[in-house]
Parts: structure tokens; C-alpha cells; sequence
């Protein structure tokens, strides 16, 4: 059985980012990071938007919000560092009606107690900076930037890589043993034993959970977000990423307008339910996961509690027009032949007995083992800090 001090489980940003703060910590410490994935970041972190969040929507004083915050900079900080491309453009979250103005306000006033830079911009000022959107205000957000995540994972495998970290890919993890002193690590190819378990799996958080009894109260519903990429004509549509005010009654943010550092736009995501938690060129029935999904009463409790945002997302989805509908709100140039296939992501959300989407970060610990359970968005912004927060907590154990 090989021995460590510390095994990671999951090879995404987080994990990655832990291993670094470890390495950072305990320089010497022997470290384990196992992914089941043939590379790094095969998942949430290398199928989403691209966007380095300011912290506009989350409730000020929450982990998301802190983190977040903490997590521009330090992205930044790493990419400047290492020569990852990146670019702080900023965003434009557009009010389209009358009706989305009293929203926008109270936006407005959980950015400004979030410490961000903002401006707001009446209708003649939307249209001097931005001539191509349509839209009565909106409110500027100067921190928020886009990046390649992926990039920065490759070049976090590298830097582990060279640091002496146990990078095993394709290795998948079926078991956890906790012990008084020590916990082992089962996997599909080997048993290891370590001083502490740090478990960064996203889709499978629940059923790493679950190896050590902590999985009772929530499971991760696996959503799919899905994009389309605009044709070249719109490579300068916008000279920042432009959002809608979001809707209360949905709890995702609505279709927006990224630019992306290769230099092309996106549209996108929506979020419908994924019928498995893999399912990424086609929504078709995995039953295996299915039966995980369904079986969980907290599930059914969340239909019923967001049925009219599961139709109104089903309905992008399904019908193309629907889609390009809500982006021609802020951009009404848009025609159907300009939305052309892009890659679809899974976001890992954790949702409750009771039927509630957690919305914050979550982390949970035992004995021998600290897991991350619940790391939506902005969890790719915030994945130096969520790393130090975890290396802080392994720390006040040893």
C-alpha cells in the first residue's frame, strides 16, 4: 500500500488549487492527486464560460461573496505570473423594460455593499458604449474579466508536476476508510494511506460524501448549460460581456453575451435538468443516473418549487427560436444562422432535503476527511481562496 500525507481527490481547478496551497504550506509534504479523467479539468472547469465573476449576486458576508472577491485578484495575480491570457473587460447587466429597473436598483445596492466598482448608465449612455445593445440602463461592473480556465489548470499540473506532486490520472476512486489516526484510499488501481482525505470531486461530491457517512442531507443535481456560439460578423459586438437583470422567479442568471479569449462570443448558458451527470452531447436518458436523481426526495421538492423555471428553461432548450428570442431582448441583430453549436457544460448543484439549491459554498469535514461539497459558479474565480480556506482547515488539524 503506497503511503502520503495528503490525497486529493479531483483533478478540476479546485483540487489543483489545493494542491498548490498545500505545496505552499507544507513545503515537503507528500501529495496524491487522483482524477478518473485522461487530463485535468475534463469537467466543470474546462466547460465553462470563461468568466472571472466580480461577486455582483452573492449575499454579502457569504463565503461566495468573500471568496469571490478574493478570487479576482489572485486569478489575475497567477495569470500574470505565468502568461495566461486574460482580460479585465468588465460587464453590462442591461435592464430591457421598465420592469427591470426596481431589480437593477436593488442589484445596484448588493454590488455596492460587495465593495465593487460600478457605474450606471442611462439609455443614452448604454448606447454610447455599447451601440450594438438594446436597453433602457444597465449597470457596469468594472472588475469582471474572461480567461481560459483550462489554461490555468494545465499550467497548475505543471507547476504541481515540477513541485514533486503524485499526479494520477485515469485512476477512480471507490472507497474511503477512516481510521483513529489515519484514513486509506481506495481506488481502481491502487490502496492508499494518508493523514488527511481532501475530497474536490464536483459531479461526484455526494458520492465521495457518501464514502464517509456525510451525504444524508443533500445530492448533487447535475444541470446542463447550454451555449451557442455567435458567427464571426459578432466577434465585436460588444465591447463587454453583456448579462440581463435576472429574474427572481428562475434561479440561474438568464442568457448572456461572453466574450471569450480566443476571440469569438458566446450565448448562453440556460440550465436544464441533465438526465446523467456525464451527458454532454446529448440530454438522453443514463438510467443509472437518472435513478440517483429521481430517488432523492429533495428532488421532487425542487420541481415543484421551481416548475415554472423548469418549463421556461426546457423551452430554450427545445426550441432554437425560443432562445435566440431572449438574446435579441439586449441584441435584436441577431438571426437564427448566427447560432452555431459550442460545447455544453454540467454545473454540480447541491440541493437539500427540503428542495433547496444551496447557494453557498459548502464544505464539510470528518475525522480524517475535508470535502467540498456544494462549488457552483463562481467556483472557477474562487478557487485560490476556496483552496486556502480548505488548506487552513487541514492545517488546525495537524
Amino acid at each position: 500500500m503506497d503511503q502520503t500525507d495528503f490525497v486529493i481527490i479531483g483533478g478540476g481547478l479546485i483540487g489543483l488549487a489545493t494542491a498548490r496551497a498545500l505545496v505552499t504550506k507544507r513545503p515537503g509534504a507528500k501529495i496524491i492527486l487522483i482524477d478518473k479523467e485522461d487530463r485535468p479539468g475534463r469537467h466543470q472547469t474546462g466547460r465553462n464560460s470563461g468568466v472571472i465573476h466580480a461577486g455582483v449576486y452573492y449575499k454579502p458576508g457569504s463565503l461566495k461573496a468573500r471568496l469571490c472577491r478574493q478570487g479576482v485578484a489572485q486569478t489575475i495575480r497567477f495569470c500574470r505570473q505565468e502568461n495566461i491570457p486574460f482580460e479585465q473587460c468588465g460587464k453590462m447587466i442591461v435592464a430591457t423594460d421598465a420592469a427591470e429597473l426596481g431589480r437593477l436598483d436593488e442589484l445596484e445596492k448588493r454590488a455596492r455593499n460587495n465593495k465593487l466598482t460600478l457605474t450606471r448608465l442611462d439609455k443614452a449612455a448604454l448606447k454610447q458604449a455599447e451601440p450594438r445593445i438594446s436597453g433602457i440602463s444597465a449597470l457596469k461592473v468594472a472588475e469582471t474579466g474572461i480567461v481560459d480556465y483550462g489554461q490555468i489548470c494545465h499550467r497548475l499540473a505543471e507547476r504541481l508536476g515540477e513541485a514533486g506532486v503524485d499526479i494520477r490520472l485515469g485512476e477512480r476512486v471507490t472507497d474511503i476508510r477512516e481510521y483513529a489516526d489515519a484514513a486509506n484510499v481506495i481506488t481502481s488501481k491502487s490502496e492508499i494511506g494518508c493523514r488527511t482525505v481532501i475530497a474536490c470531486a464536483g459531479l461526484k461530491s455526494d458520492r465521495i460524501a457518501g464514502m464517509v457517512g456525510r451525504a444524508g442531507d443533500f445530492r448533487i443535481i447535475p444541470f446542463r448549460g447550454e451555449y451557442y456560439r455567435l458567427s464571426d460578423t459578432y466577434k465585436d459586438v460588444s465591447r463587454h460581456l453583456i448579462y440581463p437583470v435576472p429574474d427572481p422567479a428562475y434561479p440561474f442568471l438568464g442568457v448572456h453575451l461572453t466574450r471569450m479569449i480566443g476571440g469569438f462570443v458566446t450565448v448562453g448558458p440556460n440550465a436544464v435538468l441533465s438526465l446523467g451527470y456525464e451527458n454532454y452531447a446529448r440530454n438522453t436518458p443514463r438510467l443509472k443516473d437518472l435513478s440517483r436523481i429521481v430517488s432523492y426526495p429533495g428532488f421532487w421538492k425542487m420541481i415543484a418549487a421551481n416548475i415554472r423555471s423548469g418549463l421556461h428553461e426546457m423551452q430554450g432548450s427545445l426550441f432554437k427560436n425560443i432562445y435566440l428570442d431572449r438574446c435579441r431582448k439586449y441584441c435584436p441583430e441577431l438571426k437564427d444562422t448566427d447560432l452555431h453549436p459550442y460545447p455544453t457544460g454540467i454545473r454540480a448543484q447541491a440541493v437539500d432535503r427540503s428542495g433547496r439549491m444551496i447557494e453557498d459554498f459548502l464544505i464539510k469535514e470528518t475525522g480524517k476527511t475535508v470535502l467540498i461539497c456544494n462549488a457552483p459558479s463562481p467556483a472557477a474565480t474562487s478557487a485560490f481562496p476556496i483552496a486556502e480556506e480548505i488548506t487552513r482547515r487541514v492545517m488546525a488539524r495537524l
